[in-house]
């Protein structure tokens, strides 16, 4: 009889092809091959292996042999017995085929299968046929329909054979469990299996659920890989009836999934090549690089294959072939690529490049750091041993000398004198208590009226440590006086003098007519021993004297360079907000990978009164790889923020940008209309913003200097000054510079350090030696042509220096075509290098130097306006030290035709040169902190030394070359105007005019004959006294008549010292009255620092110089703030070496 039976575990198997199938399992006769069914019966190879997966399959199992039809039979099921096995279930639901009503009756008997209908959306019924009257149904739930195709699987001779309609190649699966004897063969046998399996499942071991996984797992993997190559072959069939060389599967690459790559190679240049490997990367070849070797596949046809892994940043795959060496199958030079979808696009890929880029760059900064960390403590270390060795070797000299020394004294030593002095008792060892006895009568001190005994000993060593009052003795008689002494530990000889009262107050001493009285200690330890301790002791004292010493220079040092850090920071952070009026960004500092907001007023540009402006923006110099980016109209500004132009409020404009991670410059520039118009660039400037934070550095720029000044080996005024200062805050800023010089036979070499020949070369008749050496860190390369030029004794001077400067411009633009350097910019200085623009431009332009440009600074415009025209029409970009001289002088015939490409920049004075907290030539160190106490100090050093009153009155000094340039007139009322004021006078200076510097010898003679303890006129250049004015000065008077730039009121600033100047030039530009110049102060991002005066004239002097001296005497402690204001405030190149890296750029765009 057939009997259905519902299988109380469901079952259920997931299909993970594109196709799915629903499964027949057919019938057979006879017993399983290997005894026990429970693999088959409980078909546990596929029914568990992923439950709820959305794939089921129909099964009977009959005892006939017939194979099952393929029409739905009526869903029978069969209720579970509490005791008997399995009770039939009452059919339920209906057929879907049509048929005789008769059917229902004679279907207990029918060796027709029979199944039952889906019974639901999500499950299919496993119906198990047996030879028996009544059947069960084994239930797996479904998560889907499986209605496109079928597959049957019949089970036959003991295994399970799976068919797909399409044709793919039967699998048997064959079902083995040894424990089980091949001769089971009933139906009771497989009856009790069935029901100890299906009705008893919590008897079930775990042994058998992971063998049913394992089943299932491998049938699952079998079928998966017969679908897979049945697409496989037809792709291969298709591909090569088109002439496809190369196809993939799976035909989607995705990201993070593994992908075979097929290749056909009689259709390609490799047909004849035994080996055929394929090299590729993905993201157009800019990640993973790969090469893996093809093997020939079973497919019909040359096909070779092999695997790749698809990694999850890939958007695309590039690729070609190759047979190992040299012959290549490249897409006719176009490679292969397979596109990967539901990946990383482009853009996404870019930025992740950057993040890696920017960790890696973390990674890279962290291990310089730890592995400089690692040298800065070998070095420590190896300084402390030599430090060590040093202070062994100084406690040993010492040591010989202390000996030495001592045994003179034991020479000289007595255990007594007669009539004079001695001890009891005689025979006496360290740390005794012992009486010395003293003649009063025997010496100076016979008329004392106290004696006391002033002592140390082994030579002084210790210096006074026995100090006892003697008494006269009672039993001695006489004048015989005693003190009681410790004898002190370690003594070899007692060392003393009497007098006639302690230290401090003694008058009369006697000591043994100048040679001291001393006693040898009768019972002192081993000598040997005792110099071993004291060499040891000497070397513990130096040893923690050294390291309090090196304690507080790393600790000065660090505070250096924090005041230098945090300075530069407010520099750069006043240059970002010197623009604030026209355009600023939120937030101030732009950071790689944020989003900023550019506000924009352009009231004070020439886009005033459009009605629209647009924003044009790149990065990097307008070099990103991303290129300019579209043009954006700009927004009024949603920040509520306006700005007052003129009595009217006018809305910023704004508008936000991604800042790219390899960015480390932003650039822009505005336009009144999309397709451009007028355009507000700066003055052909640009914009432009340091973008902090990125991967990407700017890269260096290579600057040349060729100038005859540099401070310090060839200076003689500011020139010199400006060369090396500005040279070295741009080599700060991380770029190349170089200098070229005269090598005059004058040079000071002493402050050139590696100092060497370097080469040579011919040019104008004569052999040029070049020397190279370094000065301030700065490389300097030295010319020196054997004509003698520079062997003048001197720099300027001579009868001919035009000639001389002249031919050493050619010389120098000659080493650097022959020495074949390429420099971004050439920068000459004032009329003695002006040549090199001209002759760049008509000469070494055209022979190899056409990427460098020119830039041309003009320092002095009262000498040679010649050369300095002339240079002015060559150069690409020109300058001079203020941006107030460069208004003064723009009307010049030398200046005026070329307008448009001058510019005026500060100078600014070396930080490190002019420093009062590391200055040697202070008596007190000092910042803005305790500027109070540190000009105090100096100002007394500073009257000691020049023999004045020392008192508290106001000096006013002045630090200048004496010329009519420097207002002299102006420099003699302002001298007689402090003495009326009760003040003090200070000058440091000297004229080349030898009539002013007679004028003003007889001024000093005067002055000191008249006013000696208040004023005080030094004629000469003193570089200590100078800094000594500087800080102990209250006041630095500079009445220029005109003044280009000035450092001196700089340098005071620097000091705390208060400038009162003249209003010209440079000093407009950098002293701000404290009555007059508040606004003009804070358009600056600065607070006043100053007085200062128009005119010429002896009012105006007395005008400015007076509310100083007022202040000084009226208003201390206000005055005392305004001297910790300036020093705060920077004045060094750190400002300056911007403006001019902006300049260079623009020099640099010029075609």
């Amino acid at each position: 009889m057939e009997m259905a039976l519902q299988a109380h575990r469901p079952l259920s198997y997931r299909a993970v092809f594109q196709d799915r199938h629903s499964l027949k399992l057919r019938p057979f006769l006879g017993s399983f091959s290997h005894g026990r069914i429970s693999h088959l019966a409980q078909f546990s190879s596929w029914s568990e292996i992923r439950p709820g997966s959305g794939v089921s399959y129909q099964i009977n199992a009959s005892a006939a042999g017939k194979d099952f039809p393929r029409r739905k039979p009526k869903k029978v099921s069969t209720s579970k017995s509490s005791s008997k096995g399995f009770v039939p279930k009452a059919p339920a639901g209906t057929r879907t085929q049509r048929r005789d009503p008769n059917d229902d009756v004679d279907e207990k008997d029918s060796e027709s299968p029979t199944s039952s209908e889906l019974g639901g959306p999500n499950k299919k019924i496993l119906e198990l046929k047996v030879n028996s009257e009544k059947h069960s149904e084994v239930e797996f739930p479904l998560e889907k329909n499986l209605d496109d195709e079928k597959r049957e699987v019949s089970v036959e001779n003991g295994n399970l054979v799976g068919k797909e309609d399409t044709g793919l190649q039967q699998e048997n699966v064959a079902a083995d469990d040894d424990n089980v004897a091949d001769e089971v063969t009933s139906e009771e046998k497989e009856m009790k299996i069935i029901k100890n399996n299906y009705t008893e499942p919590d008897k079930i071991t775990e042994a058998d659920k992971i063998l049913k996984q394992k089943a299932a797992l491998k049938l699952q993997l079998e079928m998966e890989a017969d679908l897979r190559n049945k697409e496989i072959a037809r792709l291969a069939e298709e591909s090569f009836s088109i002439g496809n060389k190369l196809f993939f599967y799976p035909q989607v690459a995705k990201p993070d999934q593994d992908i075979n790559v097929y290749f056909n190679r009689s259709l390609s240049t490799l047909n004849n090549e035994a080996d055929v490997l394929i090299m590729g990367a993905f993201n157009d070849w800019r990640w993973k690089s790969f090469t893996r070797r093809l093997n020939k596949t079973n497919l019909d046809g040359d096909w070779w294959s092999c695997e790749i892994h698809v990694p999850k940043e890939a958007y695309k795959i590039d690729f070609v072939f190759f047979n190992g060496q040299s012959v290549y199958d490249n897409n006719d030079k176009k490679d292969f690529c397979i596109p990967v979808e539901g990946g990383m696009d482009v853009y996404s890929f870019d930025e992740f490049l950057l993040e890696e880029k920017r960790r890696e760059l973390e990674k890279l900064a962290q291990q310089e750091a730890e592995k400089e960390r690692q040298a800065e403590e070998q070095r420590r270390i190896e300084a402390e041993k030599a430090a060590s060795e040093a202070d062994r070797q100084q406690a040993r000299k010492e040591v010989e000398e202390r000996r030495e020394s001592l045994h003179q004294s034991m020479k000289q030593a007595v255990k007594s004198v007669e009539n004079v002095w001695y001890i009891e008792p005689s025979d006496f060892k360290s740390q005794d208590l012992v009486r010395l006895y003293y003649n009063r009568s025997s010496g100076p001190l016979a008329h004392a009226q106290e004696i006391w005994i002033h002592g140390g000993h082994n030579n002084w060593k210790d210096g006074l440590s026995i100090v006892e009052k003697l008494v006269r003795s009672e039993t001695k008689g006489g004048e015989w006086w005693y003190a009681k002494v410790v004898v002190p530990n370690c003594a070899f000889v007692l060392d003393w003098v009497f007098a006639d009262g302690p230290p401090q107050n003694a008058k009369v001493y006697d000591n043994n007519h100048l040679k001291d009285f001393h006693a040898i200690v009768p019972n002192s330890i081993s000598e040997e021993l005792y110099w071993v301790e004291e060499e040891y002791q000497i070397y513990k004292k130096l040893q923690e004297e050294r390291r309090l010493r090196e304690e507080t220079k790393r600790a000065k040092a660090e505070k250096t360079a924090l005041m230098k850090a945090e300075t530069k920071e407010k520099t750069l952070k006043r240059f970002l907000l010197s623009q604030k009026h026209i355009v600023y960004t939120d937030p101030l500092d732009v950071h790689a990978g944020s989003v900023v907001t550019v506000f924009y007023n352009p009231a004070n540009t020439v886009l005033n009164g459009k009605p629209e402006v647009w924003f044009r923006c790149s990065f990097n110099r307008w070099t990103h790889r991303m290129g300019p980016l579209a043009p954006q109209k700009m927004s009024p500004a949603d920040n509520g923020s306006h700005v007052k132009v003129s009595g009217e409020f006018i809305h910023n404009l704004s508008w936000k940008v991604k800042v790219p991670l390899d960015a480390y410059m932003m650039d822009f520039v505005f336009s009144e209309r999309e397709d451009g118009g007028i355009f507000d660039n700066k003055n052909g400037m640009d914009y432009h913003l340091p973008v902090f934070g990125g991967i990407a550095k700017e890269p260096p720029m290579q600057i040349v200097h060729i100038a005859v000044e540099m401070a310090p080996i060839a200076k003689v005024g500011g020139l010199g000054d400006v060369v090396t200062s500005l040279s070295r805050a741009v080599q700060e800023l991380n770029h190349n510079v170089d200098i070229i010089l005269p090598k005059y036979d004058c040079l000071n070499l002493s402050n050139v350090k590696d100092f060497q020949f370097n080469q040579s070369y011919h040019w104008g008749g004569t052999e040029i030696k070049v020397w190279f050496g370094k000065v301030e860190g700065l490389s300097v390369y030295f010319l020196e042509p054997q004509n003698g030029f520079f062997w003048k004794g001197c720099i300027y001077g001579c009868n001919n220096d035009a000639q001389r400067f002249g031919f050493f411009c050619h010389a120098a633009l000659e080493f650097l075509l022959q020495s074949g350097s390429h420099p971004d910019i050439i920068h000459c200085h004032d009329w003695s290098s002006a040549p090199v623009a001209w002759l760049f431009k008509e000469h070494y332009v055209h022979y190899g130097l056409s990427n460098a440009r020119v830039v041309f600074t003009i320092h002095n415009l009262e000498f040679g306006a010649h050369a300095i025209a002339k240079a002015m029409a060559h150069s690409d970009k020109a300058t001079t030290v203020s941006p107030t001289y460069s208004k003064e002088i723009a009307g010049n015939p030398a200046i005026a035709p070329n307008l448009y490409k001058f510019h005026g920049i500060l100078n600014g004075i070396d930080p490190d040169i002019w420093d009062p907290y590391n200055d040697k030539f202070l008596p007190l160190s000092y910042t803005s902190e305790n500027v109070v106490e540190g000009k105090r100090a100096a100002k007394h050093a500073l009257q000691q030394k020049l023999g004045l009153e020392t008192a508290d009155l106001p000096i006013v000094g002045i630090i200048t070359r004496l010329t009519h340039q420097k207002g002299i007139h102006l420099i003699k009322h302002a001298i007689g105007r402090t003495l009326e004021r009760n003040g003090q006078v200070v000058l440091l200076g000297s004229a080349p005019d030898p009539r002013i510097q007679n004028d003003f010898v007889n001024l000093a003679n005067h002055l000191h004959s008249t006013h000696a303890r208040r004023a005080r006129l030094c004629l000469t250049y003193d570089e200590p006294l100078s800094h000594l004015i500087y800080a102990g000065a209250d006041f630095i008077l500079v009445p220029s008549i005109f003044e280009p730039c000035g450092l001196t009121q700089l340098t005071a600033m620097r000091y705390g010292s208060i400038a009162v100047v003249r209003k010209t030039g440079g000093l407009y530009d950098t002293v701000f009255d404290v009555d007059h110049d508040k606004e003009r102060a804070q358009a600056q991002g600065l607070e006043p620092n100053g007085f200062s005066f128009d005119g010429a004239d002896t009012a105006g002097v007395d005008y400015a110089l007076d509310r100083a001296i007022t202040a000084w005497y009226d208003k201390r402690e206000w005055f005392n703030s305004l001297c910790k204001t300036v020093m705060e405030q920077d004045w060094s190149w750190n400002r300056p070496a911007l403006d001019y890296m902006e300049l260079y750029h623009a020099a640099r765009k010029i075609t």
